[in-house]
Formats: structure tokens, C-alpha cells, sequence
């Protein structure tokens, strides 16, 4: 669970959606499925972030902190096991070895209980595969462990089958995206004002050092919204948050990069309320493993054009 010093200040309040698309229409709020475990009825408390007395806060965590007790015992004792999820994130993994690991301590460390995590290792060659082998088994951890490579879109395909969270997030695994900020996010979802939230890059600025990578973001968000309708600032965000049963009745196709443009496309030919929300980003370079292209870009813009009308 979040912690005073592993939580940013910021996530204390409700995030603002910065971007509300002209098309979304507006309908009740999507309430997240109801569980039979008496073991977490109350889990949702945890996500209140609103502003609060600090003494009503002090009580507030340590209640919390005695709910997570004990139900880290009942699963201890393998009592109660729950059936249902808040939230489904998925990690699709290709050769992160090193990064990996701290991303999935980085994802128990901040968010809710109530909270599967789905990880596609999808070919990896660096060792990424034996490491997961020795995970210890959890409940709430499906690892999915390809021979060969098929493509980040392929892998996240994939965890969406599996997926039981009333929302389903993206985490990317190389520890660009913080996973804390993707509570900004889900919020919106899980808050009933959302069907789709974005996490942007570009709303309070950029710390990608390569302009041929700005330029490149921002030429294909563009044209994009053109194509859609939409009025994004970052369309090739990893951060991107989806109600879970409309998420899993879309079909999708593609296996690479390709996603993103298609992925966009289809939620716009729906009516559905679409929001951004500002997200953390720290730039790697190629000598650190990142793998998008040119050959991605020309691929993105085909895939704008094929899935133009959803």
C-alpha cells in the first residue's frame, strides 16, 4: 500500500482530467463489480484522495494498516482468496532483466490491495524468463512466458484475455513510467468519471531529451486526432487506463507498436468519455534498451489509416 515517503505529495489529490473529449457522452458512473469475500469489503477505502484533517489522516492509515494485516494473514493461511480485482495491470516484458524487478516492487509498494498483475514476458533472451521462473507463486500474479518474441501489442492482447480487474492498466517494464503515477490514471475510472483515461507526457512538460522523438510524438498524436476525433496531447503514451468489460469486447489486432494507434481509434468510434491526465516520464536511450523506430512510426500511420473509422 502507498506509503508516506513512496507516494508523491501530488497523489493526495484527485486527479484534474485535463482534456474531455467533444464526442464522450455522459452516463452513470461504472461502479467496479461487487466481491463475496468478506476479507476485503472495505478495500476501497484505501483509495480516497481527498484532502483530509491530519489527525483524521494519522487514524485513517493506521486502520488501514491493521486491515492490511490481516488480510495479508487470511492469505497467508489461504482463506478467502479473492475472485474479483479493482484493477488489472499488465507489464508486457521483452529483455528487461534489470528494470523488471523494481517495477513489480514499485507496483506492490503503491497500489491497492484489490489489484492483479499480469506479466507477458514475451520472448526475452537476457535472463528476464529464468527470473520469473523463480518468482514465488501469488495469487494475484499471472506470469505468462513466451518462447519467441510477437510484439508489445501481441503481449498486451494476451494479458487483456486474462484480465479480471473492473479496470485494466498499462505498465511498461524499463522503468520510463513510474508506476505510481499511473493511480492518476485508473482514478478516473474507478471515481466513475472516465471510461478511458490517457496518462500524458506532454501536459506538463517533457523530459525527453531527443527532439526527432517530440517531433515524431506529436506528428502522430495530430494525425491521429484528426483521424478520431480526439483531442489528445500524447496518443503513444504507455499510460493508458480502460473500463475492464468494455476493454475486453473490443477486438484488436495488431502485435507491435501498432497498438496504440489502433487502440485509439477503436474507443474513439465508440461512446465512451475519454480524459487525460498528466504522467512522469524518464527518457531512456537505445544503449538502454528501448526499442521503438522509424519503422514503428511508418507502421502507426498505417494503422491510422486502416482503423480510421474504428
Amino acid at each position: 500500500m502507498p506509503t508516506e515517503s513512496d507516494t508523491p505529495a501530488d497523489l493526495m489529490f484527485s486527479p484534474q482530467a485535463v482534456a474531455i473529449q467533444d464526442r464522450a457522452s455522459r452516463k452513470a458512473p461504472l461502479a467496479p463489480a461487487a466481491t463475496t469475500e468478506t476479507a476485503v469489503e472495505e478495500h476501497r477505502e484505501s483509495w480516497s484522495l481527498d484532502l483530509v484533517d491530519p489527525i483524521d489522516d494519522v487514524i485513517r492509515r493506521t486502520e488501514e494498516t491493521l486491515d492490511f494485516i490481516a488480510e495479508a494473514s487470511i492469505a497467508a493461511n489461504n482463506v478467502q482468496p479473492l475472485d474479483h480485482y479493482d484493477l488489472t495491470i499488465i507489464v508486457p516484458v521483452y529483455n528487461e532483466r534489470e528494470t523488471l524487478p523494481k517495477v513489480l516492487e514499485r507496483i506492490d509498494e503503491v497500489m491497492p490491495r484489490s489489484t492483479e498483475v499480469i506479466v507477458v514476458d514475451d520472448g526475452s533472451s537476457d535472463g528476464t524468463s529464468q527470473w520469473l521462473a523463480r518468482l514465488a507463486p501469488r495469487a494475484n500474479r499471472t506470469i505468462i512466458r513466451r518462447r519467441r518474441n510477437h510484439g508489445k501489442g501481441s503481449a498486451v492482447r494476451l494479458a487483456i484475455r486474462h484480465s479480471r480487474g473492473g479496470v485494466v492498466a498499462i505498465q511498461d517494464a524499463d522503468l520510463e513510467y513510474d508506476p505510481a503515477t499511473l493511480l492518476r490514471v485508473v482514478w478516473p475510472i474507478l471515481d466513475g468519471n472516465a471510461d478511458v483515461v490517457y496518462g500524458s507526457r506532454y501536459l506538463d512538460g517533457c523530459s525527453d531529451p531527443s527532439w526527432l522523438h517530440r517531433f515524431g510524438n506529436w506528428t502522430l498524436t495530430k494525425l491521429s486526432n484528426l483521424m478520431t476525433g480526439l483531442r489528445l496531447t500524447d496518443m503513444e503514451t504507455c499510460h493508458k487506463a480502460f473500463e475492464g468489460e468494455m476493454l475486453r469486447g473490443i477486438s484488436l489486432k495488431e502485435c507491435r507498436f501498432g497498438f496504440e494507434p489502433e487502440i485509439t481509434a477503436k474507443i474513439a468510434a465508440r461512446d465512451v468519455r475519454v480524459l487525460e491526465v498528466s504522467t512522469h516520464y524518464d527518457s531512456r536511450g537505445y544503449d538502454e534498451g528501448k526499442k521503438i523506430g522509424w519503422k514503428d512510426a511508418v507502421s502507426a500511420l498505417a494503422c491510422m489509416w486502416i482503423y480510421r473509422k474504428g
